[in-house]
């Protein structure tokens, strides 16, 4: 998968408006990263310029992306034993979206091109505070609690971006486009700040694995075998939300990568979240730099990539959730 991802980003640095030869890419990012810059004497400098400032920064923030929502999907199916449980199951997406919407309207750009990328991000954390604050208002963090919760404050979140739509007038068109989703115009810091915050989320799913394999076999049995369920449910959810928190501040509103993507690694690893997570991550980086490129580089026009992502990702869950059940009927 490694492989196979490290090939499609090169692929799609090669596609475009201005179509470059592979050899040429490979050599652009081989003395970017050496530092000898000679290597590019008798190149177009377009061609670096194209690669390196342009293309490159959006590919690998769909990358990144597209690897932080599969993590986060499989630390929420894994927590809330429910294997509809997304990224955004908790409101966070609500949250976001309602922030953007706010700094949209209100012309809030002191910040330059991060001011709503902030405000989204500001809108998902304090979404998560209230949905856990509601949750654990019985004594513990239930699942059936957090979903609920969470079912709460989005759908009173969406009733607030209507109205703000619908205050927007003539704005209302970039709320719009931006709940869609869209890459345009990342930049390397971008991609360094989105970076670092899925690495870490991604490095304490890794640490807290086990853990997951055992919760599934219910609170009582995993606390007998040694987990703190209690902190380990907090820490992961606090984890996997602000992940997909960083995701769509960056990104906007991109679905069915977080649900879809466990469910079809799944079927090869298997269960075990030891393997289950580092793939779903090569994966999901994979299925949204391919679903990226499609819309900037294959398509007559580019069309927003939470779009294309719920036309595809919609009727092959359906696929995926029929064979499961003529397989659990079969059995």
């Amino acid at each position: 998968m490694l492989l196979l991802l490290s090939a499609t980003v090169i692929t799609a640095a090669t596609m475009g408006y201005i179509k470059l030869p592979a050899a040429s890419v490979l050599k652009i990012l081989l003395a970017k990263l050496s530092g000898q810059a000679q290597w590019l004497d008798g190149m177009n400098p377009l061609y670096p310029v194209v690669v390196f400032d342009v293309r490159l920064p959006r590919i690998l923030a769909s990358a990144v992306v597209g690897a932080g929502l599969a993590v986060s999907g499989v630390i929420f199916q894994a927590i809330l034993l429910n294997p509809l449980a997304d990224p955004y199951t908790l409101g966070v997406s609500a949250g976001a979206a309602f922030g953007a919407s706010v700094a949209i309207l209100l012309n809030i750009w002191w910040l330059g091109a991060y001011s709503v990328p902030l405000f989204a991000f500001m809108g998902a954390g304090l979404t998560l505070v209230l949905v856990l604050y509601l949750a654990s208002g019985g004594g513990g963090l239930s699942s059936n609690n957090l979903i609920l919760a969470g079912i709460i404050v989005a759908a009173i979140l969406s009733a607030g971006i209507s109205f703000l739509k619908y205050m927007a007038d003539e704005q209302v068109a970039v709320i719009i486009f931006w709940l869609m989703g869209s890459f345009a115009s990342k930049t390397w810091i971008d991609v360094g700040l989105t970076l670092a915050f899925i690495s870490g989320g991604f490095l304490v799913a890794l640490f807290f694995s086990r853990d997951m394999n055992l919760m599934a076999l219910g609170d009582r049995t995993a606390t007998s075998l040694g987990v703190n369920t209690g902190r380990t449910t907090f820490i992961l959810l606090v984890t996997a939300s602000l992940v997909a928190a960083v995701c769509v501040s960056i990104s906007g509103i991109i679905g069915f990568v977080g649900l879809l993507v466990p469910h079809m690694v799944r079927l090869i690893t298997g269960p075990d979240n030891r393997r289950l997570v580092p793939l779903s991550l090569l994966t999901g980086a994979l299925l949204l730099l391919i679903a990226d490129t499609v819309t900037r580089a294959v398509l007559p026009s580019e069309i927003p990539i939470g779009v294309l992502t719920a036309l595809i990702g919609g009727p092959f869950f359906c696929y995926l959730f029929y064979k499961q059940q003529r397989f659990r009927k079969i059995l």
